[in-house]
């Protein structure tokens, strides 16, 4: 039995989960609901823009209207448009205070003139709403609605809220329909993997029993129920739906933004949003108020109706909800990416969460990724909303500049509407020329166990396969986790391996060729030789055998602490040290040391205590530089060698001791990869029985550079290694020419320079790449006369190049 005609439905107002409500519009007792029937039925539509100062877009790309805003507003309707329509425009202010009358526009949509046919507008000044109309051509149709809007300003605010809404959430159900078909036609096969990606992006209630149906039936399958697809935003009726069988973190996006949701929150379970009253209480005998849906495509709005339009009395007012008129609200996209993004490929995805509505309209515009190199050099890279993929997908502007390799920066940005729109940062790597390296002090590897070992390379994030290989045996894959924007921790299975070179073979995605990392694997042996202390030291050498599995050697009085391992062809040296001790040992004691391993198991050792070891004291040092190789830098203190100079130092024997005829320096570089003995032979003389005086020529270190230690070096015992200078490589400067603002370096090997600046601070110093080749500088003109140079061998210390 149909409804009586005072009776009013307003059906899917979604929001509410894309749930239905119907909503009795007339003004008496309560009537039994009916089936609401979909906004399916296509109406007229219209074509809008809104200009902001300059600039002008098509409405499909403004969330929101802002005062001042100037909006051209003209029906869209066929060349035999049989019906005239009267267009009408309101603009709203208030619940509790009507508009004034000047704030509605009416144009005539039949008339030839532009000026009589079509709407041009500007948002008044404290408008908070707007309302469209389309009405058939009948006398007094304006003054009707002009009393309407008057007479209920509120409940046309409601009204076009809701409207709007309801404009948003279809725009999801049909991104979702379109996207599910599109999948259906072209890779049925993969509708599995990619309707829950959808699903999550737009924020739709996903039948996950669809994707176990066979394939030809799971899109029919997907779309059926349209109506209760949509997810609500929090405050429906129908949010006790989504809180089963779907994420509760998609119904819970939909508040993040303005649009989605008008920015309300509600707990309360059964809360139904009273919609559009007003079409039933403005109801006569003369017009009868039908709500519309419009989905917006660039300048078009397409008016969607639920039931079809009556030109006959009660005749038809179509009502088109316009975007609230507020301030831009852009919605705060998060990054969900749980590491470093591999950019190797074509089509890398910027996964973020947070906004369905970047996906189904056109308010985010001109979205762009900004890519930081580690030099500071930026790029933009065009992006694309994917929501099938789940995130913004970075197109190409052709191969990337070099220095785009290792870790890069990105910042997704773009406009929302008229507004600057700047979404999360991410981490993307890719990979280079680089070799991948074992961090820091290359571990003893046993066989007959798994080995923990972490490897560090430019871009982990871009791993595909790791391969252990040992000779022409057969490869084996390896699993690994990223650590940090650096780092791959893996674990080597040598447990049924032999002894011998092993090799660790990681695959970049998109390289052909791996980067191959050599190691040994040692056999597994448990053995302590000896342990080597000194009278007075709180710290003694082990040696030995898997040394490794040592977690402490405990001596009267005494707890000594692994420091550092080192391999020394087959035998492993374990340098110990004591944290606080009430010890004195003397030369010739005998103890007995109880070797702990970190099994649980203990060995005891016996040792006896050998003389105490030398102490030096550093006196003085001078440095010089070679006659006629000035370079034209002048360096500044005691504490730079060049690599063109000569070092003298003195030093002096602690506590009243005397060197001996066959004492020696050894001078070494702090890795200990080179080092020089100086001795009575080459450059060592004795000052006085305490003293002795010591010359280095810096040639004998090359091609060593950095920081230089020294050490006595005595048959029974050396002392502890002490600091000495830093020894650093100087480029060759052939001159220097100024003019206007900047300076011009003009030299060879400029590569060996870090950074140039123009005060002893280095503000805002001018850097040079790694791997610079020219043979020109640019840098600003220096304030004093003089530039500062930070040598990539000395970083914590400058030279000076006087500008003249």
């Amino acid at each position: 039995m149909p409804l009586p005609s005072r009776w009013r439905t307003l059906p899917w107002i979604s929001g509410a989960a894309g749930m239905a409500l119907t909503i009795l519009l007339a003004s008496g007792a309560p009537a039994p609901a009916a089936e609401p029937a979909p906004f399916e039925l296509g109406g007229p539509g219209l074509r809008i823009t809104v200009a902001r100062g300059a600039q002008v877009l098509p409405i499909a790309q403004v969330p929101t209207l802002a005062e001042g805003d100037r909006l051209s507003i003209r029906a869209d309707l066929p060349e035999d448009q049989g019906a005239r329509f009267l267009l009408l425009s309101t603009f709203l202010r208030g619940a509790t205070n009507p508009p004034p009358k000047d704030w509605i526009k009416a144009a005539e949509t039949w008339k030839k003139k532009d000026k009589d046919n079509s709407l041009s507008l500007t948002v008044p000044k404290g408008a908070r709403q707007m309302t469209l109309f389309l009405v058939p051509d009948t006398g007094g149709a304006e003054s009707t609605i002009v009393d309407a809007v008057r007479g209920k300003p509120g409940e046309f605010i409601r009204a076009t809220q809701e409207l709007n809404q309801a404009s948003l959430d279809r725009s999801r159900l049909d991104a979702f329909m379109a996207a599910i078909r599109r999948q259906e036609n072209s890779h049925p096969e993969y509708l599995r993997s990619v309707a829950p990606a959808l699903a999550r992006s737009l924020s739709m209630k996903l039948n996950d029993e669809c994707l176990s149906k066979v394939v030809e039936l799971q899109a029919s399958c997907l779309l059926e129920n349209r109506e209760q697809l949509v997810l609500a935003d929090v405050h429906s009726s129908s949010i006790a739906e989504t809180l089963t069988g779907a994420p509760t973190d998609l119904a819970l996006q939909l508040s993040s933004t303005r649009e989605a949701g008008y920015g309300f929150y509600s707990p309360y379970i059964g809360v139904v949003r009273d919609v559009a009253k007003i079409f039933g209480a403005f109801s006569n005998p003369e017009f009868d108020y039908l709500p519309t849906l419009s989905i917006r495509r660039d300048a078009t709005a397409a008016l969607l109706l639920n039931k079809a339009p009556s030109f006959q009395k009660p005749k038809s007012v179509l009502v088109v909800g316009m975007p609230a008129i507020e301030a831009d609200s852009p919605p705060r996209l998060r990054s969900a990416a749980s590491g470093p993004i591999c950019a190797a490929r074509p089509g890398v995805v910027l996964p973020v969460e947070g906004a369905p509505l970047i996906y189904s309209t056109a308010y985010a515009r001109k979205m762009m990724v900004r890519l930081t190199a580690g030099s500071g050099e930026t790029i933009d890279l065009p992006v694309e909303a994917r929501a099938d993929r789940g995130g913004y997908v970075v197109g190409s502007n052709g191969p990337l500049p070099a220095v785009f390799k290792g870790t890069v920066k990105g910042h997704l940005y773009g406009y929302w509407g008229f507004e600057r729109f700047d979404g999360p940062d991410f981490t993307l790597q890719l990979p280079g020329d680089a070799s991948w390296k074992v961090e820091g002090e290359a571990p003893t590897l046993v066989v007959g166990r798994d080995n923990a070992l972490t490897l560090t390379g430019e871009a982990p994030a871009c791993v595909e396969g790791v391969v252990l290989r040992q000779g022409d045996g057969a490869r084996q894959s390896l699993s690994w986790t990223v650590q940090g924007t650096d780092r791959l921790a893996l674990t080597l299975p040598l447990a049924d391996r032999k002894p011998g070179d092993i090799r660790i073979e990681v695959k970049y995605q998109g390289m052909a060729a791996p980067s191959v990392l050599p190691l040994k694997a040692y056999a597994q042996a448990s053995r302590l030789d000896g342990l080597s202390l000194h009278a007075g030291d709180d710290r003694a050498i082990l040696s030995g055998q898997r040394l490794d599995q040592v977690a402490a050697v405990e001596l009267p009085g005494m707890v000594l602490r692994p420091e550092e391992l080192t391999r020394e062809g087959s035998v492993d040296r374990l340098r110990l040290v004591a944290k606080g001790t009430d010890a004195s040992f003397k030369t010739g004691d005998q103890v007995t040391a109880r070797v702990r391993l970190k099994d649980g198991r203990s060995v005891n050792l016996a040792a006896t205590v050998e003389d105490a070891r030398p102490r030096l004291t550093l006196l003085s040092k001078s440095i010089s530089r070679r006659t006629g190789e000035g370079r034209g830098l002048r360096l500044t203190g005691q504490d730079l060698l060049p690599d063109d100079g000569r070092l003298v130092f003195s030093v002096q024997a602690d506590q009243g001791a005397v060197f001996r005829a066959d004492d020696a320096l050894e001078v070494a570089s702090a890795d200990g990869v080179k080092a020089v003995t100086l001795d009575s032979a080459n450059g060592l003389r004795l000052s006085g029985p305490d003293v002795m005086v010591a010359t280095l020529d810096p040639e004998a270190l090359a091609p060593v550079s950095g920081p230089l230690r020294f050490r006595l070096l005595r048959h029974g015992g050396s002392s502890d290694w002490q600091p000495l200078v830093t020894l650093a490589r100087l480029p060759h400067i052939e001159g220097v020419i100024c003019e206007a603002q900047d300076c011009t370096i003009k030299g060879q090997e400029l590569f060996l320079i870090e950074a140039v600046g123009g005060a002893p601070d280095f503000e805002k110093p001018t850097t040079v790449v790694q791997g610079f080749t020219g043979s020109i500088l640019t840098v600003p003109l220096p304030r004093d006369g003089k530039l500062y140079i930070r040598l990539r061998d000395a970083r914590d210390q400058a030279v000076v190049l006087d500008v003249g």
